[in-house]
């Protein structure tokens, strides 16, 4: 049985209320996302209004292209928006920090980061009617050499893409924007010091076993953990469709020690 947000203890609560944070950025970019979809969806329909496989292939791949100066710009937005969120945070601590430590936070360069991230972002999205062109392509292959296929259950291969596409669509959404909130509290920390953090968990029910045993550990920010099913190494949040993430452990430099202070993910 799920748990209730008002049967659970205030510090689940409080991470809860956290992780609704970067799920409003997470939600824009969806819908940016979904609409691609749709388009290749509508797209991939031309299959079955008579158009060739080379012109829907054709079509796809000069959508991808098409779009992408529309992909800059809504990665843009999704960055910004998170990135407001983490400065915010990082200002409500930086009234317990020294001065020094403050200051660095305030010049810290982030805009290697943010192209990379960028980058990444429009590559992604790109991808999608291009992986939608490679899959009608393996699909018609398929179906040529064998006999054993109709052209109705084809057709309704085909014509899913769209929910398929939508589907990936998604996950991109949900994936990025908590990957890009990740390496900005990642990048922000490093500068200053941090050499590593608390990962924490979302808290609910939902929690993939591997992270719950993560949950409350530090881990260096040069040694992510196994945090995937298929073996795959990665900080919090920074994997597929993980709610989890990093509380760094920051240095202090007027006490000139190491001290645990809370960085909610945004």
């Amino acid at each position: 049985m799920r748990e209730h947000a008002h049967d659970a203890d205030p510090e689940t609560r409080r991470e809860r209320r956290t992780w609704a944070q970067v799920r409003r950025a997470e939600i824009q970019y969806g819908r940016d996302l979904r609409g691609v979809a749709r388009e290749i969806g509508r797209l991939v329909g031309m299959l079955a209004e008579g158009e060739s496989e080379n012109t829907l292939i054709r079509a796809l791949e000069l959508y991808a292209e098409t779009i992408r100066p529309w992909a800059r710009a809504s990665a843009a937005r999704m960055l910004a928006d998170v990135s407001r969120r983490d400065q915010a945070m990082w200002n409500t601590l930086a009234r317990s920090m020294s001065r020094n430590l403050r200051e660095e936070i305030e010049h810290m360069p982030l805009g290697d980061l943010f192209r990379q991230l960028q980058a990444s972002q429009v590559a992604l999205i790109t991808s999608l009617p291009l992986k939608a062109a490679q899959q009608v392509h393996e699909m018609m292959a398929e179906a040529r050499i064998s006999t054993a296929e109709r052209a109705g259950t084809l057709a309704s291969r085909i014509g899913a893409l769209g929910d398929i596409t939508a589907s990936r669509a998604m996950l991109i959404a949900r994936t990025e924007t908590a990957r890009a909130a990740s390496n900005l509290v990642q990048a922000r920390a490093q500068f200053v010091g941090s050499e590593g953090y608390i990962w924490r968990s979302s808290g609910d029910t939902d929690v993939r076993p591997l992270h719950k045993k993560l949950n409350g550990k530090y881990i260096r920010w040069d040694d992510p953990p196994v945090a995937g099913e298929r073996g795959e190494k990665a900080h919090a949040g920074c994997i597929y469709n993980c709610r989890c993430f990093s509380e760094p452990v920051l240095p202090d430099y007027s006490a000139g020690q190491h001290l645990p202070r809370e960085l909610w993910k945004l």
